[in-house]
């Protein structure tokens, strides 16, 4: 996150602590590829997330700017 400009690192942060509380928000998508993995939209960037149910867990794999995504 530290390469992002400071608006960008507020939403970002933000969207994080939404997830924490619900991983499963109405605007993410399921990765097809696998059941676990999702994604999320914010401005020109993705965020790809893994939820673990079983010890209620998420992990943020990767946020990246569309056109390195």
């Amino acid at each position: 996150m530290k390469k992002l400009d400071s608006e960008t690192q507020r939403r970002t942060a933000m969207k994080l602590q939404e997830l924490a509380t619900n991983p499963r928000l109405s605007e993410a998508k399921n990765l097809e590829s696998a059941e676990f993995l999702y994604k999320l939209s914010l401005d020109d960037y993705r965020i790809v997330y893994q939820i673990k149910d079983e010890s209620s867990l998420v992990t943020v794999l990767k946020i990246a700017h569309l056109r390195d995504y």
